[in-house]
């Protein structure tokens, strides 16, 4: 990964484009992140940043996390994220990355907790299309047969059945990014991005796309 930074889901809302089409677009408030800690091929075995974001204000902060901070002089986080960086030199321990490393046309992954909605069933999670609604059918939501009695005498593993939805992680690729605004920390994406509002999202840049 060559550039990442932390940032809070604001919401969705829409601007115009060049072309005056309307463009539906996600505003995250991503940085000013802190650089915690540089990982080395040498002390760590990979090499990454570990970044910092939002300050912490009235949570409390135990001596090792406390010390940990010291290090780099910088105040504790609330938020730790690492990332994956070809060159850890060029960054130093306490540097602040702001929204300004990423430009608009640029494609990046952004990678975030889905919602939370509970135990659903088959038809909810899954995309089930369910039994007959008539008044003499006695299957309706149900998720039908799964497996044989005899042979295997098992349900195979990854079936799809009911439980837990969302609250996942969830990472969505190749996100255009509309536009940039440094003097308020906010980026402007393309499109939806998993999470709720004020949810932490971490925006990458795109392992399969380059800049557009």
């Amino acid at each position: 990964m060559d550039k990442g930074i932390i940032g809070r889901k604001l919401g969705m809302t829409q601007v115009y484009s060049e072309d005056g089409n309307v463009l539906p677009v996600t505003a995250v408030e991503s940085g000013p992140c802190i650089v915690v800690q540089k990982k080395t091929l040498e002390n760590d075995g990979y090499k990454a940043l570990q970044l910092g974001f939002s300050e912490k204000k009235r949570q409390r902060v135990n001596k090792p996390l406390k010390g940990h901070f010291k290090k780099c002089d910088a105040t504790p986080c609330s938020y730790l994220k690492e990332f994956r960086v070809e060159n850890v030199d060029d960054y130093q321990e306490g540097q602040k990355l702001t929204v300004d490393i990423f430009e608009p046309g640029d494609f990046v992954d952004v990678t975030g907790t889905s919602k939370g909605k509970g135990f659903a069933g088959v038809i909810k999670r899954w995309g089930f299309s369910g039994g007959p609604a008539g008044h003499g059918s006695n299957f309706h939501r149900a998720p039908g047969s799964i497996g044989q009695s005899a042979t295997p005498a098992r349900v195979f593993k990854g079936r799809k059945m009911p439980g837990r939805l969302g609250g996942r992680k969830v990472t969505v690729q190749n996100v255009q990014v509309v536009e940039v605004k440094t003097d308020k920390n906010l980026i402007l994406l393309k499109g939806a991005i998993p999470g709720c509002k004020n949810g932490i999202v971490t925006i990458r840049s795109s392992v399969k796309k380059g800049r557009g």
